[in-house]
This record gives structure tokens, C-alpha cells and sequence, in this order.
């Protein structure tokens, strides 16, 4: 059985400390300042937060979202509904964001549900919501669930 950086096996399943510890070690997820609000490995279920910064803004000042960085955190999230479950970073064969209202001024969270993971496919459903809980843009991710 092949190991995680951490040493930690493949396919064991991983707590909150070494999911927010993958996301740390990672340049990219660490510039995005992604927390893990709560994993549930029985309902197969993450929530990620990502607060809003000025390099994600649409426009200078305006305190919109870009979509860009949106879709970021449906991939992340949908990938890392798998992380928990299998030790490490599996690969996205396709993933899309729906738009639903734009975000202007508030942190966003991303709950991540795995609805079939499969031995070679797996798919996420992700919903993006507001500080107020209102559910501003979704995607469904499909990934291979192998680390790699």
C-alpha cells in the first residue's frame, strides 16, 4: 500500500486535523485560506469555508465574487469529500458551476456530498452558500477515487 506524505496509508480514512493539514500544505489552498467547518464520514459529507479577499473580487473594490474563484472552491470541496474517506488527493475528471445569484461582501461555504463513489468514479454534489445561508451557486464534480 503506496503512502501519503504524511506516512499515513492510502484508503484510511482522515480526521480534521490531517484534512486542514492536506489543505495547508498545498501553495494553492493555503493562498485561498480554506478551513474545514465539520466532515461527517457516515453522511460522506465536508464543509469547507473560504473567506472573501480582494484578489478574489470581480472588480476592484466592488466586493463581488469572481467565478473563478468559486469554481475553485466546488472543485476543492468535491475532491476533498473524497480526501476524507481515501488519505489523499484524488484527480477531477469534470466538474461544473452553476451561478445562481452573485456574492458581494460575504465569506462563502461549500458543503460537499458524495452521492456514488464507486471503484473507478465517484460523484460530489456541492452547494455554495452566503453568510446568510442562502445557496448561491452549485456544482457536481466527478473524480477518479484513487489517490494520485
Amino acid at each position: 500500500m503506496s503512502k501519503t506524505p504524511e506516512n499515513k496509508p492510502q484508503n484510511q480514512p482522515m480526521n480534521m486535523a490531517e484534512v486542514q493539514a492536506a489543505l495547508d500544505r498545498s501553495p494553492f489552498m493555503s493562498f485561498l485560506r480554506l478551513s474545514v467547518e465539520s466532515m461527517d464520514q457516515d453522511k460522506e459529507q465536508i464543509v469547507l469555508k473560504m473567506p472573501m479577499r480582494p484578489e478574489f473580487e470581480r472588480g476592484a473594490g466592488t466586493g463581488q465574487w469572481h467565478g473563478g474563484a468559486i469554481a475553485s472552491l466546488i472543485d476543492i470541496a468535491g475532491d476533498y469529500a473524497l480526501v476524507m474517506k481515501v488519505g489523499g488527493g484524488v484527480p477531477t475528471v469534470n466538474f461544473r458551476t452553476d451561478y445562481l445569484r452573485p456574492l458581494m461582501n460575504t465569506d462563502l461555504t461549500a458543503t460537499a456530498t458524495v452521492r456514488r463513489a464507486g471503484r473507478t468514479i465517484a460523484v460530489v454534489d456541492i452547494d455554495i452558500t452566503n453568510d446568510d445561508g442562502k445557496l448561491c451557486a452549485v456544482g457536481r464534480g466527478t473524480y477518479l477515487p484513487v489517490v494520485g
